[in-house]
């Protein structure tokens, strides 16, 4: 039976809405190699159900009352309701996931309140207000991978989440114009575009206007800021495996920070492919080496 939500009118649709993107879409490796095999069905498990409410959160053919319900539904699942649903099914893999090892639903529903977030608010008005969405958007998944490798230190928690929320940031930098051009929805902190006399509606343009290339700037500026904290995990991780994916994404999101500073992301698309990936893996397993991961145990 197909996955199928009714609604109010009695037509019967698909409640997921694939976009069609998977893992290998992802700028950061998801489920790699360097989780170990005991735990990867566990981050696809969770994967598969921050996708499937993502690409609700991101299809521009739902309004968004609609947007919510469903992704109430998802954040419901979660926690026990609609047991049995197929409509649900990634929801309720997950929950099993997460309850096999222990690690608290939150972190997986704590998602769908930054995609119900998204179906409700387009613009951020300051640097805090975004980080304020970040928090659900992008921290859980971190929280996630702390949990599932038994890591609950308030310290590792502060690092991870600013290695999270730099990588959502860096995304928005990345898919600024299409987020602006499809869903009229604009992460750049309005305040910063005020001061610069530019406008969100630039983003529509072909090329970064200076004054967005100021402000993108201003992101990326606040972004080393994070990344500079999140340095400090992979030495803090017990499990050497995780403290390598930490590790390999830490450098990743330095060079992409670093190409977003020197490309312009209207003009084109600002990203690595796994070449790229590869190579801050094995950066990140020489630096282990050398220390950068010392403490590092499994």
């Amino acid at each position: 039976m197909p996955p199928a939500v009714t609604a109010a009118n009695g037509e019967v649709r698909p409640l997921e809405t694939p976009s069609g993107k998977g893992a290998g879409d992802e700028n950061f490796p998801v489920g790699s190699l360097l989780i170990s095999r005991e735990l990867r069905p566990q981050v696809v498990s969770y994967y598969a159900f921050a996708r499937a409410i993502d690409d609700i959160a991101d299809n521009p053919g739902l309004a968004a009352d609609e947007k919510i319900e469903r992704l109430t539904r998802f954040a419901e699942a979660i926690h026990g309701g609609h047991a049995g649903d197929p409509s649900l099914a990634k929801a309720e893999a997950c929950r099993a996931a997460l309850l096999l090892r222990g690690v608290p639903l939150r972190h997986a529903s704590d998602l769908t309140v930054a995609f119900v977030q998204d179906a409700r608010q387009n613009r951020y008005a300051d640097w805090q207000d975004l980080l304020g969405y970040c928090e659900n958007s992008a921290n859980p998944v971190g929280r996630f991978l702390l949990a599932l490798h038994g890591t609950e230190a308030a310290a590792a928690y502060a690092a991870s989440d600013a290695l999270c929320t730099a990588l959502q940031v860096i995304n928005h930098l990345q898919d600024c114009g299409d987020d602006y051009r499809t869903l009229d929805r604009v992460y750049l902190p309005q305040d910063w575009i005020a001061a610069e006399a530019a406008a969100s509606e630039e983003l529509g343009a072909a090329a970064l206007s200076p004054g967005l290339r100021c402000v993108l700037d201003r992101c990326l500026d606040a972004t080393d800021m994070l990344l500079n904290e999140a340095k400090r995990l992979p030495a803090m991780l017990p499990s050497r495996r995780l403290a390598l994916e930490a590790a390999t994404i830490y450098r990743l999101a330095r060079r992409l920070t670093a190409a977003l500073r020197a490309r312009d992301p209207l003009a084109e698309r600002v990203a690595f492919g796994k070449g790229a990936m590869l190579l801050a893996g094995l950066g990140a397993v020489g630096a282990m080496f050398l220390g950068y991961g010392e403490g590092s145990r499994t």
